[in-house]
C-alpha cells in the first residue's frame, strides 16, 4: 500500500476490502510521505520493519530487487489526488499491478499519459469506483443491457452530502482540508470528489456515453476555494438525456446516492441507502422489487453477493468486490486461463480517463457562457 497511514480514512477501507475474501495479504507499504509516520503505521499493521518504506520510490525499487516469488504483486495507491500519478506510473512501468483510488489523477493530461503507460505495461489496472461493485447495480446494468427496458431515454443521478455545509477546512478536519485545496484536489471540489462517482455510475449502468453537457457549478460556503455544489444537464449517445446533481452542502444528508434510468418500456431505481433493492417499473404492469442474494437475479449480481437474501451487504462489500474481481482476474492470468466475465467486470483505465475528462469538461462548462459544450477527451 502507498498512502493510507495513521489518520487516513480511505486506507483502512481499502485494507478491509482487500482482506474480506482472503485473497490478498498486506506485506509492504510506504504509508506516508513522512518516513517516521510510515514506519509507525507499518508497525501498527504488524508488518516487518524491512518491508516498510519511507517513500513510494524506495518501495518500488527495493521490492523489484526481491525474488519474483517474494516481492509484492499488487500496489494499492490510496493517496490524495495529486499523489496518484507518480506512484501509479512508476508501478506500471516496473510491472506491478495497480489498484488506484479515484479520481485517477490530478488532471486529464496526467490521465492520458497514465493510460499510455498502462497500455504499454504487462501489468493490470483497477480503479476503485466503489458503487459499481454493488450487486444490484450489476443487476441494473444487466437489465439495461438485455434490452428489457427498450432504448434508454432518460437518466437521473444525484449524490447529495452535507458534511461540508460549514467551513470544515478551517478546522482540523484533514479530509476537508485536502479535498477543498486546489493544489491537492485539482480543479474541482464536489464534482471531482463525488460528481465523478455519479458520472461513472450513470455511464456504467446505462452503457451510454456523455457527449455534451451544460453545467451550473457553485461555491456556496464563504471562503471555500473549490466548488461544493453543482448540477449538470447531459446529452448521451443514442439520443438519451440526463441530469446529474452533486452537492456537499445539503445539510442533513449523508451519502444519499440515487440513480434512476428510464427506457421505452420501463425504468429502474437504485439508491445506496437501500442498496440490496432494485426497483423495476414497467409501462404496462406492476412495479417489481428485486432483491440481492435471490435466485432470480443475473449471474453478475449473484457473483457479487456473499450472503443470502435479507442479510444486508453494503459499502465495504461493494469495495471488496472490486478487489476480489481484480484478484480473480490476476489468478486466471497466472494460470494461463481467462477469467469469467463476472470477474472481469471492474473499472479500469478507460473509466479513469473519462472521469478526469468529466471533471475538466464540467468545470469548463460551468465557467462558460455557452449553453452546451462538447464532452472532449
Amino acid at each position: 500500500m502507498i498512502g493510507g497511514g495513521q489518520g487516513a480514512f480511505i486506507g483502512a477501507v481499502h485494507r478491509h476490502a482487500a482482506a474480506l475474501d482472503g485473497l490478498y495479504e498486506l506485506v509492504a507499504g510506504a504509508f506516508s510521505s513522512n518516513p517516521d509516520t510510515s514506519r509507525a503505521s507499518g508497525q501498527l499493521l504488524g508488518l516487518r520493519p524491512e518491508r516498510v518504506y519511507g517513500s513510494y520510490e524506495e518501495l518500488i525499487r527495493r521490492e523489484k530487487e526481491l525474488p519474483a516469488d517474494e516481492r509484492v504483486q499488487v500496489l494499492s495507491i490510496v493517496t490524495p489526488n495529486h499523489l496518484h500519478f507518480g506512484p501509479a506510473k512508476l508501478a506500471l512501468e516496473n510491472g506491478f499491478h495497480v489498484i488506484l483510488d479515484k479520481p485517477m489523477t490530478f488532471s486529464l493530461a496526467e490521465a492520458k499519459e497514465l493510460q499510455a503507460v498502462a497500455e504499454a505495461s504487462t501489468a493490470r489496472f483497477c480503479l476503485t469506483h466503489t458503487y459499481t461493485g454493488y450487486p444490484m447495480v450489476k443487476e441494473a446494468r444487466q437489465l439495461v443491457a438485455s434490452g428489457a427496458l427498450g432504448a434508454i431515454r432518460k437518466a437521473y443521478v444525484e449524490y447529495p452530502q452535507g458534511w461540508l455545509s460549514t467551513f470544515e477546512e478551517g478546522s482540523a478536519n484533514k479530509q476537508a482540508a485536502w479535498r477543498t485545496d486546489p493544489s491537492r484536489s485539482g480543479v474541482a471540489g464536489a464534482m471531482g470528489d463525488i460528481g465523478t462517482h455519479a458520472f461513472n455510475l450513470l455511464e456504467y449502468v446505462t452503457g451510454l456515453s456523455v457527449t455534451q453537457l451544460c453545467a451550473d457549478i457553485n461555491t456556496v460556503v464563504p471562503g471555500r476555494q473549490l466548488d461544493d455544489d453543482g448540477a449538470v444537464l447531459l446529452r448521451l449517445s443514442g439520443g438519451a438525456s440526463g441530469v446529474l446533481v452533486a452537492t456537499q452542502v445539503a445539510a442533513g444528508e449523508e451519502n444519499n446516492l440515487r440513480l434512476r434510468v428510464y427506457g421505452e418500456q420501463g425504468g429502474l431505481e437504485w439508491q445506496q441507502a437501500d442498496a440490496n433493492t432494485l426497483l423495476v417499473k414497467w409501462l404496462d404492469r406492476p412495479t417489481e422489487i428485486r432483491r440481492a442474494g435471490t435466485g432470480y437475479v443475473s449471474s453478475f449480481a449473484r457473483h457479487n453477493a456473499r450472503t443470502p437474501a435479507g442479510h444486508p451487504e453494503g459499502y465495504l462489500e461493494a469495495f471488496a468486490n472490486l478487489y476480489r474481481n481484480f484478484a480473480l482476474t490476476l489468478q486466471a492470468d497466472l494460470a494461463g486461463t481467462t477469467a469469467p466475465p463476472e470477474a472481469l467486470d471492474y473499472p479500469g483505465i478507460a473509466e479513469g480517463v473519462r472521469g478526469m475528462a468529466f471533471i475538466e469538461n464540467v468545470i469548463a462548462s460551468g465557467r462558460s457562457e455557452q449553453k452546451w459544450t462538447e464532452f472532449t477527451i
